[in-house]
């Protein structure tokens, strides 16, 4: 029987932590994936839990997994055997979903990041907003937990406003400010969530300009599932003529997360050829 290479990667965010195992031989695909929201639980714990369950529900042990990799807040991973940073991780996870790709813009909690790849998803130039810009997941999350919703909700909310008013905030502070003055005004919930989500739109826009992304660009991280934020980006892209395609996938959450499995995977095989050099230089 075939022996299989697994690896794991595991990826800490600031509010949901996700891990994926991956059959990693010559056509590497996910054959494991969860989700967990931190919430006021240990990361480390929780993350250590994951793991753990996750090998148990697929009957492996810890030493059947080649290399478990982590991204994100990887201080926070109990056993991992290597780290990568999420810009390299959110890479290779576009260039998996979509091997022609040559932007990924991951969407994420605290930040946006566009990046340029070579075909081998090998990082070549990158843009970030920074922490305090209203245009992260964070800031969409706090604005709609105000306006009584689930993240979840938010992006099918969006879709049906019909006179949506855009935030003039480029600061997360002034931005809230804002959106409290639309509520004090009645504005409806549907057109403040789609003016964030032009707001928002409008900065990775500006950001893939700044970059030169070369299409076809991916949406990773976990805003590249809200359907709202990605009619507004497609609604901008129109208007501003960049002419960039945008694409996006189911898993798109799991994008850091397949490529430290990925990445694990890849040092795994050399570590493995090296040694079998040093070996037959030995003898």
């Amino acid at each position: 029987m075939e022996q299989r290479t697994y690896t794991m990667g595991i990826d800490v965010g600031s509010n949901f932590i996700k891990l994926v195992l991956m059959d990693y031989n010559e056509d590497p695909k996910v054959i494991d994936k969860r989700t967990e929201k931190i919430r006021k639980r240990d990361p480390s714990t929780l993350g250590d839990e994951m793991v753990q369950s996750m090998l148990e529900r697929n009957k492996l042990r810890y030493e059947d997994i080649a290399y478990l990799a982590s991204t994100g807040e990887g201080d926070m991973v109990k056993r991992k055997r290597g780290h990568f940073y999420g810009m390299t991780t959110h890479a290779r996870g576009g260039n998996y979903f979509f091997p022609e790709a040559r932007t990924v813009v991951d969407l994420g909690a605290l930040y946006v990041r566009a990046v340029r790849i070579s075909p081998e998803a090998r990082v070549e130039d990158y843009k970030m907003t920074g922490q305090c810009a209203s245009g992260s997941g964070q800031f969409l999350e706090n604005i709609s937990r105000y306006l009584g919703l689930s993240i979840e909700e938010v992006g099918d909310v969006s879709l049906s406003a019909t006179q949506p008013e855009v935030s003039s905030g480029i600061c997360a502070v002034l931005a809230e400010t804002d959106v409290i003055n639309m509520v004090s005004r009645g504005i409806a919930t549907p057109d403040i969530i789609k003016g964030i989500h032009i707001s928002i739109a409008s900065r990775i826009i500006k950001l893939m300009s700044s970059l030169k992304a070369v299409s076809p660009i991916v949406l990773t991280g976990g805003m590249a599932l809200n359907k709202g934020m990605i009619q507004a980006i497609n609604e901008a892209l129109e208007e501003s003529s960049k002419g960039f395609e945008v694409r996006t996938h189911p898993d798109a959450i799991y994008a850091g997360a397949i490529g430290a499995a990925l990445w694990g995977g890849f040092r795994d095989k050399r570590l493995r050829e090296k040694e079998l050099q040093r070996t037959l230089e030995t003898n």
